[in-house]
């Protein structure tokens, strides 16, 4: 509530975009924090390549899930920001690209695990796709400085003509923190979800044990 009535109720509109822009400050936490969801995904991968505890399986499966929604959220949000601006939902921008091929390779990744259940295999070529598909994070999060594009240079830039009032700042900081509370608690409900996935399965499987004996 305190992010929004500073969106919409303090922050100053932007000198070139007016009104509009106020979607900058749903647009550009989402996508951060994606890229967050995605790093984890990274290191939880790694770390149950290296040690096969299901865990750390679990805690990727359960981030790769948000992350994915934060992802189509940005998507989303970019679109409509850019209709009024570029005048199209979508142009084949360097950074909507590349954030296209990020959330198609974690759509792949969830597909994956959907269909695969509890193959011990598909969890490790899982796994083995959710360190890849990370290679793709920094070509995204680069993209606006290594092509042309139609994106703006970096927002958070100093004496730039796109630079931050304190208003606007604060205001992002704000948004941030506010997502940030969000995604950690759907990540947390996620795993708890996939924990009693996991220990309902071993209860079948032990009934189903007895029963044979």
């Amino acid at each position: 509530m305190v992010s929004l009535a500073l969106i919409f109720l303090w922050v100053p509109d932007e000198r070139q975009q007016g009104l509009v822009y106020r979607i900058f400050f749903f647009h550009v936490p989402v996508g951060l924090i994606s890229f967050l969801a995605f790093a984890i995904v990274f290191a939880a991968s790694i770390a149950y390549l290296w040690k096969g505890h299901p865990l750390w399986d679990a805690v990727a499966y359960s981030t790769a899930e948000v992350g994915v929604l934060f992802a189509t959220l940005s998507l989303a949000s970019g679109s409509i920001w850019a209709r009024p601006i570029w005048g199209v939902w979508w142009t084949w921008d360097p950074r909507l690209t590349t954030m296209l091929i990020l959330w198609l390779v974690y759509i792949g990744y969830l597909m994956l695990r959907a269909y695969a259940a509890e193959d011990l295999r598909a969890s490790r070529f899982a796994a083995v796709v959710g360190i890849i598909g990370f290679v793709d994070v920094p070509i995204v999060f680069f993209s606006i400085r290594w092509w042309r594009t139609q994106h703006p240079q970096p927002l958070l830039a100093s004496g730039s003509d796109f630079g931050l009032t304190p208003e606007m700042t604060l205001t992002l900081l704000v948004a941030l923190a506010a997502l940030l509370f969000l995604f950690g608690h759907l990540v947390l409900e996620r795993f708890a979800m996939r924990r009693m996935d996991a220990e309902v399965e071993q209860l079948r499987q032990a009934l189903a044990a007895r029963e044979g004996v």
